[in-house]
This record gives C-alpha cells, sequence and structure tokens, in this order.
C-alpha cells in the first residue's frame, strides 16, 4: 500500500490490506453481518465479564430486576423498600429473563452476576449495528451499509452502552428498526412507487419497534419518530406517505403490546408511576437534574470523542451532506438527527448517551458522502490527526491514571495501547480522499484495541474503583452462615447489589445498634463516618473488631474512601 504525503511523491508505509475485508463482506448480505458480528463481538467483549457492577445507574437497574427475580413481582419495581418508577419496565423484564434463565441452567451465584444483567444490552448494541447495516441498505451500497455497520460497531459511546445494564443501548435497537423501516416507506414513496400489494413488513416492524421502546424508555421514542415526521411533512408539504405504514391497524398493534403492564401498574400503584415517570423523571429534565446540567453545545462538542472513530469523518462530510440536505435519502437523515439533537442541546440536563439513537443517522450520512467522494478538502481534513490523538491522549490517561489509583503501571496494556496508536497513526497517515476507507478501516482498528486494552486489561486491574465488589468479596469469606449488613457512609448502589437486599443504609449510630442486635452481622463504615459509630457503640457497650479495611475510590462522588468492615463481640 502506498500513500501521498504532500507534493514528495509515493512511498511505501504499510502493507496492511484491510479494504480486503470489506472485500469479503460484500459479497452477499450474510457475509457482511458475519463481519460486522466479529466486529462488535471484538468490540464489545473486553471487560464485559471483568468489570464489576458500575454505580449508579447500572446498579440500581440491575439491583431492581435482582429484586423482581428474588420476589417474583415483575410488575412492580423497587429497589430495596423504594418504588423505582423513572423507566418502565422492560428491561427489567429483558434482564429478569436472562438471569431466571442462568439460575435454570444451574449457573452458582447467577443473582449476583453482573454480566448476566447486561446481556440484553450487549445483544441491544449488536442488533443496532446490525440493524444500522439494514437501515442503510435504503440509501447506500451495501459496501457504505457496512461501513456504516463499522463505524456503529467501533463508536465509543456504544461500546460504553454494551457493557453497561441499563435501557439506552436496546433503545438504540428499537429506534433504529423504526426508522428504519420508517425510511424504507418514505423513500418509496419519493420515488413514486405505487405496490399492488403493500408489503406489511416494514409497518410490522415499525409498529413493534414502537412497542419495545415505549416500554423501555417511555414516549423519548415517539419524539425521535414525530420530529422527523413533522420535519419531513413541512419540508414535503405532504405527509400521505404515513397511510403506507398502517396507522390503524399498527396502533391497535402497538396498544395491545404496550397496554397489559401499564394497565397492571396503574391498578397496582395508581398514577404513581406515571407522576414519578412523567414528571418526576422526564419533566424534571428540563431542568439541571442530578447535577447533570450543561448549557447547548455541550453534545456536538462531546461528539467527537463519543463518535470516535467515525467523529472526523463525519465532521469532514459535513459540508457535502448540507449540500445534498434536498434530496429524499439526505431529507430523511437529517429529519432523523437534526430536530431532536436540538432539543437535546436545548434540555439543560445533559448526558453522553441521550443523542447516542442520533449517531446511525450520522453513520449513514457519513459514508453516503465517502461513496460520492466528496469530503471536504478544506481545513477540516486535519481532523484526521484525531484518529491518532484519541488512542495517544487513551494511552496517556489510562496508564497514568492506573499509577496514581494501584500503584501499578498495567505492563499487560502497553503492547494493545501501542497497537491502538500505530493503527490511528496510519489511519492518519494515509488519509486522502480516494483512500479514507482505508483510513477508516485502520480507525476501526484502532478502536477495537482501544477496547481491549482500556475495558480488558486497565479497569478491571483498578481495584480501588470498586469497593463495593471488594466488600462483598470480604463478606464471602466470613465463617458464619447468612451474614447480614448495614453500611454507614457509602450507600452506593452496587453495595446492595453486591452484598444483598436486605443490606441496610444508615449512619454511623445505626450501624451500630444494627451490629449489637445479633451474631454475624457486619457493619461496613466509611472513615468519615466512624466517630459517630465508636461513640454509639461506647453507649451501648458494644464490643467489636475490624475484620477487614477496604481502601477505594468512590467514582460517583469523586473522592477517596476507607470502609472499615466492623464485626459484633457482643455486649458488656
Amino acid at each position: 500500500m502506498v500513500v501521498t504525503a504532500g507534493n514528495e511523491g509515493r512511498k511505501t508505509i504499510f502493507a496492511y490490506k484491510l479494504t480486503g475485508i470489506v472485500d469479503f463482506a460484500v459479497r452477499s448480505h450474510l457475509r457482511a453481518v458475519a463481519v460486522l458480528l466479529v466486529v462488535a463481538l471484538l468490540g464489545f467483549l473486553p471487560g464485559f465479564f471483568s468489570i464489576p457492577p458500575i454505580d449508579r445507574d447500572e446498579a440500581r437497574f440491575a439491583q431492581a430486576t435482582k429484586q423482581m427475580v428474588e420476589t417474583g413481582d415483575y410488575i412492580d419495581i423497587h429497589f430495596q423498600d423504594e418504588v423505582r418508577y423513572k423507566k418502565p419496565v422492560g428491561i427489567y423484564w429483558l434482564q429478569a429473563g436472562v438471569v431466571k434463565s442462568a439460575s435454570a441452567l444451574g449457573l452458582r451465584g447467577a443473582l449476583t452476576t453482573i454480566w448476566l444483567y447486561r446481556i440484553p444490552s450487549l445483544i441491544g448494541a449488536i442488533g443496532a449495528v446490525l440493524l444500522t447495516y439494514w437501515t442503510a441498505l435504503a440509501f447506500v451500497t451495501r459496501r457504505g451499509a457496512a461501513l456504516a455497520g463499522l463505524m456503529m460497531a467501533s463508536c465509543v459511546l456504544l461500546g460504553a452502552e454494551a457493557r453497561l445494564a441499563k435501557t439506552d443501548a436496546m433503545l438504540l435497537l428499537t429506534v433504529v428498526a423504526a426508522m428504519g423501516a420508517m425510511a424504507r416507506v418514505y423513500l418509496s414513496w419519493q420515488r413514486g412507487e405505487e405496490p399492488v400489494h403493500p408489503s406489511w413488513t416494514s409497518p410490522a416492524i415499525f409498529w413493534t419497534a414502537l412497542a419495545g421502546g415505549i416500554l423501555l424508555k417511555g414516549p423519548l421514542i415517539l419524539m425521535f419518530v414525530g420530529l422527523t415526521v413533522v420535519l419531513l411533512a413541512i419540508l414535503d408539504r405532504s405527509a400521505v406517505w404515513l397511510w403506507r405504514l398502517r396507522p390503524v391497524w399498527g396502533l391497535m398493534w402497538m396498544l395491545v403490546l404496550v397496554l397489559p403492564w401499564f394497565v397492571a401498574i396503574f391498578w397496582r400503584a395508581g398514577d404513581a408511576f406515571f407522576t414519578n415517570s412523567l414528571g418526576g423523571d422526564m419533566l424534571s429534565k428540563l431542568a439541571a437534574q442530578e447535577s447533570h446540567g450543561a448549557p447547548p453545545g455541550l453534545y456536538l462538542l462531546l461528539f467527537w470523542v463519543t463518535f470516535w472513530p467515525g467523529a472526523p469523518l463525519a465532521g469532514m462530510a459535513a459540508p457535502a451532506v448540507w449540500r445534498a440536505r434536498r434530496e429524499p435519502g439526505a431529507q430523511y437523515l437529517l429529519a432523523w438527527l437534526i430536530p431532536s439533537w436540538i432539543v437535546f442541546e436545548c434540555v439543560l440536563t445533559k448526558l453522553p448517551h441521550y443523542v447516542l439513537p442520533l449517531y446511525p443517522a450520522i453513520a449513514i450520512l457519513t459514508v453516503g458522502a465517502l461513496e460520492r467522494r466528496v469530503l471536504s478538502r478544506s481545513w477540516l481534513v486535519r481532523g484526521a490527526a484525531w484518529w491518532f490523538a484519541i488512542p495517544a491522549i487513551t494511552a496517556v490517561i489510562a496508564i497514568v491514571g492506573a499509577i496514581k489509583l494501584t500503584h501499578q503501571p498495567v505492563f499487560p496494556a502497553w503492547p494493545v495501547l501501542a497497537a491502538a496508536m500505530i493503527f490511528g497513526l496510519v489511519a492518519w497517515w494515509l488519509f486522502e480522499e480516494s483512500r479514507a476507507e482505508r483510513s477508516l478501516l485502520n480507525a476501526v482498528f484502532a478502536a477495537m484495541c482501544l477496547a481491549i486494552a482500556v475495558y480488558g486489561i486497565v479497569l478491571p486491574s483498578l481495584t480501588t474503583l470498586f469497593p463495593s465488589a471488594e466488600v462483598a468479596r470480604a463478606l464471602r469469606n466470613v465463617v458464619c452462615v447468612g451474614p447480614k449488613a448495614a453500611a454507614a457512609g457509602f450507600h452506593e448502589p452496587s453495595l446492595v447489589f453486591m452484598t444483598g437486599t436486605s443490606t441496610l443504609l444508615t449512619d454511623g449510630s445505626g450501624a451500630a445498634d444494627f451490629l449489637g442486635q445479633g451474631s454475624c452481622r457486619f457493619a461496613l463504615v466509611e472513615a468519615r463516618s466512624e466517630r459517630v459509630f465508636v461513640l454509639r457503640a461506647e453507649a451501648i457497650g458494644l464490643r467489636y473488631n475490624v475484620a477487614t479495611r477496604i481502601e477505594g475510590y468512590n467514582i460517583s462522588q469523586g473522592r477517596a474512601i476507607s470502609i472499615a468492615i466492623f464485626r459484633s463481640e457482643g455486649t458488656e
């Protein structure tokens, strides 16, 4: 392989034949799916089984599902004794199905095995990659569709969500399915096609995906679809194509799927779920919820990291995409992207994963420009350096962070990080419009190397970031039957998930009282609560010893912690 460097002519740099992978993939849909599946698994599996529960959202979802399985109540949603009415029941049912199946197959400790709860997210992420390919086929060639799928398979943000037991990866699957089905209907109308026997396939996928999205995250999926339809109707001065989605039968089918649980939860809790979900959670995001407020423009800034390695090409494609905005394909994808992006930028509460359902549209728009060879030749081309910058910055952060937190340099990660930087460097050096595909493929390989290094090697080694796992491990090694615990000063959801639903979250005084109420009890007291614990223990004549002490770091609060595990020796 040769590369042009300025006007100095051509010189050999690397002999990679990465385009051969795409050549193999595009010979058939089956091969394309197989290649995308392999790349997605290589990107999503490192660390999937070895990273402990992440606070706070993942641990809350997993604990609520765990309580469903423990109690056999699959209608109501609780975290310990508190109702958890922020999201509908969809993700909890999916996680519970996996955990119940694993238990039935004899997997020990299934209830506290966090990777089981992550399987729906993994399936959602892989499904979203494959559905991006399917959706892209309506707009670009099979080769372009495969490249769009590779962008999503290597996307930094989707890689993170694939490893978290939350709703967002599965929501992405439902959104891409709905938007892909609607795209086929819209584009056939734009082409003037009048099918003699209209297919039910696209309408069935569309309305089923809407139902799934509603059960996962309420009406959010309706925003993506609704804003797209409204903008298209304004631009085309017509929305007659919507009748091809069979809205009467489709609405009936969607209601059949979603109404049973909503009726059941209303029967159980009255309007409490709707008040908490719509009012307490969704509408509160218009304000700065849970200290996640930020000004408009944050998502555009984060995009260059969260959509890497596709982001540099997306930036280069932007001028051409805008010039083609009135073409039916580009118009549809921009209607999917722009209105919802503006809404998210205007809403005060901002979290990176909110815009994830818009990334497939960006991937398809980008490969459309790549296929036409209309990528920008202006100063935007300098963004190719970002393919090398991200691996280099990540390597420094990972190594310095590991040394700071564990005093270990994580040497096994160094060769993999070096490989990521080399692939990123090659992507940068190779870049020119005629070789954009080769640069992207090198960047995809860099992304896979980063996933292996960061998720597979570095993060599992940072045990101080996961004190709950260390506490649970210490309690498993005790010599009494059925240990019970109370926690003071450290109330993270992961602790409840790992140590048991009955874990009491209290203060130092309450932990001392709990410890004096019986044998095989343990008080998990963070250093800032120890003084109150000791004073109360002296007041009630409690004798105790320190079984062990866990040093760690609370990533939710951003501070170092020290948890002493006290065990009672009786009272005086």
